[in-house]
């Protein structure tokens, strides 16, 4: 067993030693046959030459090199390049050969890191990022390129010059790049920034504060209570900020500056001087022009209310009896004026000491104190004062109490470079009625423009009752005589139906150095309900509701046509019991005396008891009044024409038998004026009725149904007169040529007046009143007219023989006497006049 391990031992060893002594017997043999020695890099080819080694080459360039030679390395890398490595590969050379490389930031995918020729190259881009996450420094990220990489800073921050692989932060907030809105502030963080309010301001609703989206808003810090405002002083929001300042009275204590947050103020209020006015002698005002200026100097700013308050009391001291009704009325009205501009002044005053808010103080209404205003003593209105203080703001706001309410506009009521607090203030005063009762309205041409075309008639002036407190309304803002837009009110008033020529204003006081009125300018009427009135001023002052009555008739034409009416609606009377009674004269001119004095009796009656429309509405009693009226002096008129027609033939044709018949009297006196009522009512049956007057209306030209058959008939009328004058005037020659010339003139006269009456033809004043302001055609028209009863009965009555002698007949059975005093009296002064008129008695 064991020797067959040794002899396989011996066998090895055996064969080594034989290869080696086979390897070395040729080389000793080549070396024997080489030269002893051949230059570096070079190898013995034989016993004369040498070649150099590969991957070198023969400085002389032959192929056999002599032990002088030189071999030198072949650099197959250099360009033109005798190996190709491949893209993206790198060739670097080495001492007798060379070697290929990946490019950097390409690997080989065996993993190598050489190889030798192209066919080897399986480099690829290499992500460093990946196989060296470190590569990059903190504060940046590593992004892969081809065959590179790039390390990029994060959001926030910005490679370092120094070092471009460190990054470093970027402050937004210096470098502009904040995105932060105008009303924020910017903070710098690390790698980032915030967008936070500044102090003074807050976020938005729904916007947090910090995040990039952030919006502010100023904080108002006089609201919400984030001030440190001293309590003497006020608090003013400014943007961001706010400050404390002195309001309007009040000044900052000495070494205190107006404005900062540490201000404290002392008051400072100058009241106004209470004296009397001139001229003015009442123990009543002086005592509370006293007491006035007695509380101006005992003012205390802590008790502003109390002050109020004891003023208030003090003004209701006037309503009390005096020596103020003793007063004529344009010193009343001057006092009021005075009153009612320093109580305006002593209240805003006042004001101004009042914390922020509202105040109203009412005084007691003593239902039992009768006042000089009856109106207002049977609903008694109580004095009161309504204030509002606050800062000033871009608003609406209402003002209001028992007896008015404001709306305005607080821009308005802010005084120029007035920079504290806004008052607003209404102030009703029931005392003031004493001193404006009476007062006069003044109407500016418009107004009064306004109100002839309503009452078609001339407006001469107006005086008031006032119905309401008066309102006196102030803001601080003093300069109040033009606002932009308009101030509204509504004014409480005590409950009053209008009547006849009476209307509800909106009206406020307007003084001057005489007294002052009431007026309209500048004011407008809105609306109305039941007790309360609406109104638009452009302007501020004293505001009361007024129940104005306008003077539309002259009270002396209103006289003379009531005074005439009643003398005529007598002698018609007379005349109607005349021809009726006395037996001598009847015939058929004293039937149309008779239907001429019926229709004028009636028609006068009517006009004096119903002519005005009282409640300015047209009802069925107005339209009726009109109606009777229209038929009544047409009737009276177709009379008059017959009364002409049978003039005519007295007079020109000069012989009996040419008159009309009784039955063509009627149906002429009282059938035409009916058939023309009936056909003008049917026509248009609201033409009757004005709300002024019951008469026909002036639109559409229904007037013309009563004008047009006067004018006809008042012509033809005029024609006769006109004939019939010419006539008795040669008659007058015929019956007596040597009468004296003035004696004809006068007979002549006074027949020509006469005979104007009966015809109608005074009436033709009315036609030619275009203008119900022409006074002179509006006096003629009304003293002929009204007298025209009056001439009838002297005419027809007492110039006529006939009818003197019947009435000389009654006295003397009612006095017992052979001859009456009116017998007497009228039987001389007639026979004359009888002696020159008998000729022509029955035309008269």
């Amino acid at each position: 067993m064991g020797a067959p391990r040794l002899s396989a031992c011996h066998i090895l060893q055996g064969l080594c030693v034989l290869l080696i002594l086979l390897e070395d017997g040729p080389q000793s043999t080549r070396a024997s046959a080489c030269p002893q020695k051949c230059p570096p890099d070079s190898s013995c080819i034989n016993g004369t030459a040498c070649r150099c080694n590969p991957g070198f080459q023969s400085s002389s360039g032959k192929t056999e090199v002599s032990r002088r030679d030189i071999c030198e390395d072949i650099d197959e890398c250099k360009q033109p390049a005798k190996v190709t490595c491949g893209n993206p590969a790198d060739c670097h050379n080495t001492k007798g050969g060379f070697y290929c490389t990946c490019s950097p930031g390409y690997s080989l995918l065996s993993g190598e890191t050489k190889f030798r020729n192209a066919s080897e190259n399986t480099c690829q881009d290499m992500d460093e990022c990946q196989w060296n996450p470190g590569i990059c420094k903190s504060r940046s990220i590593c992004v892969n390129t081809h065959g590179s990489y790039t390390c990029t800073c994060l959001p926030g921050f910005e490679l370092n010059p120094e070092d471009p692989k460190l990054c470093r932060d970027v402050n937004e907030c210096t470098s502009g790049q904040k995105p932060c809105h105008k009303t924020t502030h910017c903070v710098n963080k690390v790698g980032s920034y915030r967008c936070h309010c500044r102090p003074g301001w807050k976020p938005v609703p729904g916007s947090p504060n910090g995040p990039n989206n952030t919006v502010c808003e100023d904080v108002d810090e006089c609201t919400s209570g984030q001030n440190a405002c001293h309590p003497t002083a006020q608090c003013h929001n400014t943007v961001g900020s706010y400050e404390c300042r002195c309001r309007p009275g009040w000044k900052p204590v000495p070494g205190s500056p107006n404005g900062p947050n540490n201000t404290v103020c002392e008051q400072e209020i100058p009241f106004p001087t209470w004296t009397l006015p001139h001229g003015i002698k009442s123990q009543t005002l002086s005592n509370f022009f006293e007491k006035a200026q007695e509380l101006g100097r005992d003012f205390k700013p802590a008790s502003p209310r109390d002050t109020i308050q004891k003023f208030m009391d003090r003004l209701e001291e006037l309503r009390r009896p005096g020596d103020l009704e003793g007063l004529a009325l344009t010193e009343r009205y001057r006092v009021a004026t005075f009153l009612l501009s320093n109580v305006e002044e002593f209240l805003r005053t006042l004001a101004t000491a009042l914390p922020a808010g509202s105040f109203t103080h009412h005084s007691p209404s003593d239902k039992g104190e009768a006042s000089a205003c009856p109106a207002l003593d049977s609903n008694p209105l109580p004095s009161e004062l309504s204030l509002m203080i606050k800062e000033q703001w871009n608003e609406t706001d209402t003002l209001g109490q028992t007896q008015a309410r404001m709306k305005l506009n607080w821009t308005q009521a802010a005084g120029a470079g007035d920079s504290g607090p806004t008052v607003a203030g209404i102030f009703s005063s029931r005392a003031m009625c004493k001193l404006l009762i009476n007062a006069s309205v003044e109407l500016e041409p418009e107004k009064k423009a306004e109100l002839e075309d309503k009452y078609e008639s001339s407006v001469k002036g107006a005086h008031s009752t006032v119905l309401s407190t008066v309102n006196t309304v102030f803001l601080s803002n003093r300069d109040t005589k033009k606002l932009d837009p308009p101030v509204i009110f509504a004014f409480t008033h005590v409950l009053q139906t209008p009547k006849s020529h009476e209307e509800l204003i909106c009206a406020f006081w307007k003084g001057n150095a005489s007294g002052g009125s009431w007026s309209t300018t500048g004011c407008r009427k809105l609306g109305s309900s039941e007790n309360s009135i609406t109104c638009e001023c452009s302007h501020l002052s004293s505001f009361a509701i007024l129940m104005a009555h306008y003077e539309v008739e002259d009270p002396t034409l209103t006289l003379i046509t009531k005074l005439g009416l009643a003398l005529s609606l007598v002698c018609l009377l007379l005349c109607i019991l005349t021809f009726l009674l006395v037996r001598p004269i009847q015939g058929s001119r004293t039937t149309m005396h008779l239907h001429l004095c019926i229709c004028l009796f009636l028609g006068s009656a009517i006009f004096l008891a119903g002519i005005e429309n009282q409640g300015g509405q047209v009802g069925l009693r107005c339209r009726l009044v009109a109606g009777l009226l229209h038929y009544c002096f047409l009737a009276a008129f177709c009379w008059m024409s017959l009364e002409g027609l049978e003039l005519y033939f007295l007079v020109v044709r000069v012989f009996q038998g040419q008159g009309l018949s009784k039955p063509w009297l009627y149906l002429i006196g009282y059938g035409v004026p009916f058939l023309i009522v009936a056909i003008s009512a049917g026509v248009r049956p609201d033409g009757y009725g004005r709300k002024t007057c019951c008469w026909l209306k002036l639109e559409r030209g229904f007037l013309w149904s009563f004008v047009g058959p006067v004018a006809f008939i008042i012509l033809c009328n005029a024609v006769i007169f006109v004939i019939t004058v010419w006539k008795l005037t040669q008659k007058f020659s015929e019956i007596n040529p040597d009468m004296k010339k003035l004696k004809k003139n006068r007979v002549l006269t006074i027949t020509a007046i006469a005979q104007l009456v009966v015809l109608g033809c005074t009436w033709v004043f009315g036609l030619f009143i275009f203008d119900p302001r022409n006074l002179v055609l509006m006096y003629a028209f009304t003293i002929l007219n009204c007298l025209q009863g009056f001439f009838l009965f002297l005419l027809h009555c007492l110039l006529n023989k006939k009818v003197r002698e019947e009435y000389q007949k009654w006295a003397r059975m009612v006095t017992g006497n052979k001859y009456s005093d009116f017998a007497t009296s009228t039987s001389s002064s007639s026979n004359n006049q009888t002696r020159v008129l008998r000729p022509s008695e029955s035309g008269m």
